[in-house]
């Protein structure tokens, strides 16, 4: 129970240090061209108790606006992958939620989002990964969660490494990691066009999803 409670004073430390960070910001990192041209308002799910992490890109302009991460549609199409209900998908004692950038980016020139701020990851990661000891399963979902995650692991493109799926999930090396596309709608001609995901892959995620919220 000591170690619980010291895990927990960790976390919640850990928590009040990202709330208050503002390093996009006030401190770019070299080379980038553009702070953030907004307030920064860190949203992330660190859990002394979940056994599974979802480890996303950066939040979109509408959980910016509520602070919840995932609260749009592209968090239904993740929860119906998961197979689980909204109030179990927030639930602290099941899911760990970190995306790679904090803040939302902003857009680019053609609305769309712009990638994870570089500062946050190098800042942050490394602390966040240390303080949940628990993690048994990544769910590392688009390509900048799966570079940090995977490493070496990670193949050329998005959809070669989903594909690689059972390398990841089942390797000896380090965290099981369960590589999976952004939910985003953007992404619904991918799933149209590679239907061994629904057939092959998510019936082992939400098995994986099932055995761990246990």
């Amino acid at each position: 129970m000591l170690v619980r409670a010291e895990q927990e004073q960790a976390i919640e430390a850990l928590r009040r240090d990202i709330a208050r960070c503002r390093i996009c910001r006030d401190a770019p990192l070299k080379g980038m061209d553009d702070r953030l041209p907004h307030e920064p308002r860190p949203v992330a799910v660190i859990s002394s108790r979940a056994r599974i992490l979802i480890a996303g890109q950066a939040p979109g302009l509408r959980v910016h606006e509520s602070g919840l991460p995932f609260d749009d549609a592209s968090g239904n199409r993740l929860r119906d992958w998961l197979n689980v209900s909204r109030e179990t998908f927030y639930d602290r004692n099941v899911f760990a939620i970190v995306p790679m950038g904090f803040c939302f980016p902003g857009y680019d020139t053609k609305g769309s989002d712009l990638p994870p701020r570089r500062e946050c990851a190098p800042q942050w990661r490394e602390r966040v990964m240390s303080a949940m000891p628990q993690i048994e399963l990544i769910l590392a979902i688009g390509q900048y969660a799966q570079a940090w995650h995977l490493g070496a692991h990670r193949m050329k493109t998005m959809t070669q490494t989903v594909q690689n799926w059972r390398s990841t999930l089942y390797s000896n090396h380090g965290l099981p990691v369960l590589p999976l596309p952004h939910p985003s709608w953007r992404n619904s001609a991918w799933l149209r066009q590679n239907v061994w995901f629904e057939d092959e892959l998510l019936p082992v995620l939400r098995q994986s999803v099932e055995r761990l919220r246990i």
